[in-house]
């Protein structure tokens, strides 16, 4: 048995690294053990080239001489991801008595303000109504996929993920019905559609009448009938299954070009404008991808009176992950939201002096 078998603190940075990504990956998405991956293969890049052999070399210094070098080069709020997924990388090798108890706290992480943690770049509610509204009056763009992606995207605030995960048979409309139309995310990793959050992710989601009724008139006409590799009826459909998450982020900045529903902002004729092309769109500064949806949905729901609590669990997030990294409502949007609030418990109080 060789001795970096038998004594862990002999571990290169880059065995400890790969042994730590395995452990992950029976408890964690894909995507986010590719992340930390990323991140980790950052450090383990400046390790080697500090010409740290083993883990049972590192020390609080160079975690700060680390910290250092990648706060001058990235973001605050990139910072933070990466001492996070650092810090999670000590505390297991202290797990496995590599290095010394308590070394992870020597890891530092940023002190954001929710502003630098977050990005101001949403859909905002006036253009996103206004597209909304271009295209449900449009004989041309009526309940097509575009259109019917942003109906799903911006009234279920969904990720990007779990909106191409959904599949036919996930829509529930009752039309006509006193009971509420709901859309249904299902986390199913073994054909391709896991939710970030897994099994926690699963929810239903209630979505007005009129945007139950664009789904319907979507998946009666204008739905291409294919299915996936496991034989599933993907709801925002190709015409070769099941979208790719590069193709959602183009159909997204292609359903958002603002010259669909007025005049460039950008002083652009669309009929010359290469941004108006498919391939294009994403470089139009005011098309914006499905994360920016999902930001700019959160906060509408918030500003007409949602319940904090009731949003959170329909987007699938923390109170405290939407007010930090989601919530970019106004100084006047808050303030109205907390009118109402006060309202609302005005109106507790008399029930319970009536009661």
């Amino acid at each position: 048995m060789s001795r970096d078998a038998r004594d862990p603190s002999e571990l290169s940075v880059r065995d400890g690294i790969a042994r730590y990504l395995r452990r992950r990956r029976a408890d964690s998405t894909e995507s986010s053990v590719e992340a930390w991956k990323y991140r980790l293969k950052l450090f383990r890049e400046w390790a080697e080239e500090a010409q740290i052999e083993s883990v049972s070399e590192l020390r609080g210094y160079d975690f700060d001489d680390y910290y250092e070098y990648r706060a001058s080069t990235v973001a605050p709020v990139t910072l933070e991801g990466e001492m996070w997924t650092l810090r999670m990388f000590v505390e297991y090798l202290e797990q496995l008595d590599a290095v010394e108890s308590g070394l992870h706290e020597s890891v530092r992480i940023p002190d954001l303000d929710p502003d630098e943690r977050s990005s101001d770049t949403a859909l905002d509610r006036e253009p996103a109504l206004a597209l909304l509204e271009y295209y449900r009056n449009s004989d041309a763009e009526r309940a097509r996929r575009r259109h019917a992606f942003l109906e799903l995207a911006w009234y279920t605030g969904a990720r990007q993920g779990a909106l191409r995960g959904l599949d036919v048979r996930d829509l529930y409309l009752r039309l006509g019905d006193d009971e509420q139309s709901w859309v249904e995310f299902r986390h199913r990793p073994e054909t391709g559609t896991p939710l970030k959050n897994k099994i926690r992710g699963e929810r239903p989601v209630g979505i007005p009448d009129r945007v139950a009724r664009i789904l319907s008139e979507y998946v009666g006409q204008y739905r291409y009938d294919s299915h996936d590799d496991s034989g599933r009826q993907p709801l925002l459909a190709s015409s070769r299954g099941r979208a790719g998450e590069a193709t959602i982020r183009a159909w997204s900045y292609r359903a958002t070009i603002p010259c669909l529903h007025g005049t460039c902002p950008h002083g652009k004729d669309p009929d010359t404008c290469d941004w108006v092309d498919y391939h294009q769109a994403s470089k139009c500064p005011s098309s914006r991808s499905p994360h920016q949806i999902r930001t700019g949905s959160i906060t509408w729901q918030l500003n007409i009176g949602i319940p904090p609590e009731v949003v959170a669990e329909r987007v699938n997030a923390s109170v405290k992950t939407i007010a930090d990294h989601y919530d970019w409502a106004s100084e006047k949007q808050r303030w109205r939201r907390y009118r109402d609030r006060m309202e609302n418990r005005s109106e507790y109080v008399e029930r319970l002096d009536a009661a």
